[in-house]
């Protein structure tokens, strides 16, 4: 009995290894951009995941989406598809040098 657990530790310390620095980071990494999502409101100056920028002018929550201002006109998008590292970096504060 004791030589089957010991065949199957290797596995376990496997998965844990995988869990602990794959798996939990990727979850933790999506409740935050769900958050970042959810608390978008107008004015917000954002960056989607395709590269444009633009200025929040508009939410609609019953289909989870966005209207942006953009340079050419306004356009509608998935929240889900703005970015949130992107748009934190434009919203950061500038360092003085």
């Amino acid at each position: 009995m004791g030589e089957g657990l010991s065949s199957l530790l290797p596995f376990i310390l496997m998965f844990v290894v995988i869990y602990f620095f794959m798996i939990a980071p990727q979850m933790k990494k999506q409740k935050k951009e769900k958050k970042f999502a959810a608390e978008l409101k107008k004015g917000d100056k954002v960056i989607t995941k395709s590269g444009v920028h633009g200025k929040v002018v508009e939410l609609n929550d019953k289909d989870h989406t966005c209207v942006i201002e953009t340079l050419a006109g306004k356009m509608k998008y998935e929240r889900s598809a703005i970015s949130m590292e992107l748009s934190q970096k434009l919203n950061a504060p500038e360092k003085k040098k």
